[in-house]
């Protein structure tokens, strides 16, 4: 199934970079122009510079974010503030976060993974992507010629043979060690040893990934692949454009969090708003749930359900919180897709999109970007709501691992920002250059 292998990775050179912390920058499908702004001045050496550079008002087709970004990435090499390792490695990366006052450990492997077409299933993924971010990571590849953020991906460790290879590394230095300005940590090893890299190796070859966090880098790595092909029908199966990285976690890791992003909503009309709930009752048991309640949100998880049964939140027709609990399933599931599979007809966030988001508020192609976005917390959710940011909040419970996999397993895929794996993979603590 998938090949793994080693790779020599660049990384900052901790003796000219003594803060590696000011460098590193979230990955760029998070960072808003705003936080553009506080990296670039966090230091001349972050990483955003080749992440997710700058646009300018005078950007021409020979001048541009994407050729600046290869141009500093020369110059750092050139300069030493990169580094390439000299012998292919593995790289060991555990990620200390705190998550509602807990601390979490997540635990992942960064390797390169051979690119794989999606009807093969060595690779599966579960939710869509867009033309705009797809097309922003193929301009990147083409000048850049390196993979900048790495993609999450989910494996199982079946007997725990990866875990146990990755324990025996521990006592070893690592080559990076950080405390980000949010306080997470970073440790990384480089695992070099051959036996040890091939025994890892070996102990995910018989297996599919599944990528949970990505989606736009690889098809975008699998159209800069068809590219390069394209230029040489003699390329080298071992070519470095046959291949990705990843970080790979397993997934029984028990920092792996996933969030739900819930739906916050605006430019709806009054008449559509002044209609909604008599629709949704057609859909919908409805209870009603006041805020001012201490504990509302453990109310809210104490709720019973039933093993089969479907329910979402909806805050913005009234004081109260709406529990929506739907109660005409093959109503519901005929007004989705014929294609998608029951799993999918039955998770909330399908009935959210499909039938409150398009039936019953008629948001249909290009909501996303003009009168929806997405929110990790549903209490900030309720708030920007009283602020009168949104008129609705449509608040979900997170999909469950286990469901992402059998989607995927399904040849299926969730509806879009469905999975919100917590936190982000930083950018610029490990990558790989294809030249």
């Amino acid at each position: 199934m998938a090949e793994i292998r080693p790779f020599r990775g660049v990384y900052y050179n901790q003796r000219l970079i003594k803060d590696p912390s000011a460098v590193i920058c979230p990955p760029y499908d998070i960072i808003t122009p705003p936080m553009q702004q506080e990296l670039y001045h966090r230091s001349q050496y972050n990483f955003v510079r080749l992440e997710y550079s700058q646009e300018l008002p005078q950007d021409t087709v020979t001048d541009n974010k994407y050729t600046r970004s290869a141009a500093t990435l020369r110059q750092w090499l050139e300069q030493g503030i990169l580094q390439v390792d000299e012998v292919p490695a593995i790289y060991l990366h555990d990620h200390y976060f705190t998550y509602q006052g807990k601390e979490y450990r997540r635990r992942g492997i960064i390797v390169c993974v051979r690119l794989e077409e999606w009807e093969k299933m060595v690779i599966r993924p579960h939710e869509g992507t867009l033309a705009k971010p797809k097309n922003d990571r193929v301009s990147l590849l083409r000048e850049l010629q390196a993979n900048t953020s790495s993609i999450l991906a989910l494996f199982e460790d079946q007997g725990r043979q990866v875990s146990s290879l990755l324990a025996a590394q521990e006592a070893n230095k690592p080559i990076i060690s950080l405390t980000s300005a949010n306080g997470e940590r970073h440790y990384v090893w480089a695992i070099t040893e051959s036996q040890a890299v091939n025994q890892i190796c070996n102990s995910l070859a018989g297996q599919p990934l599944y990528i949970a966090d990505g989606h736009h880098r690889y098809e975008s790595a699998l159209i800069y692949q068809h590219e390069k092909a394209a230029y040489s029908s003699l390329a080298s199966a071992d070519e470095a454009s046959n291949f990705v990285m990843m970080t790979l976690v397993d997934f029984s890791d028990p920092g792996l969090i996933m969030l739900p992003p819930h739906r916050l909503i605006r430019g709806i009309s009054k008449s559509t708003l002044n209609g909604l709930m008599a629709k949704l009752r057609a859909f919908f048991e409805i209870e009603e749930l006041p805020l001012s309640v201490p504990r509302v949100w453990q109310q809210v998880d104490d709720l019973p359900m039933g093993t089969s049964e479907i329910r979402l939140f909806l805050f913005g027709l009234t004081e109260h919180l709406l529990a929506l609990r739907l109660c005409d399933f093959t109503a519901a599931s005929q007004m989705m897709p014929y294609f998608h599979s029951e799993l999918y007809k039955r998770l909330a966030v399908s009935i959210a999109d499909h039938i409150i988001l398009e039936k019953l508020l008629g948001l249909g192609s290009g909501r996303e970007e003009t009168r929806i976005t997405y929110c990790y917390d549903r209490q900030d959710a309720v708030n920007r709501v009283l602020d009168q940011e949104y008129q609705l909040a449509l608040l979900l419970s997170p999909v469950k691992v286990e469901v992402v996999k059998a989607i995927a397993d399904a040849g299926d895929r969730l509806p879009r920002k469905s999975t919100y794996f917590y936190p982000k993979l930083p950018a610029g603590l490990v990558f790989y250059r294809l030249a």
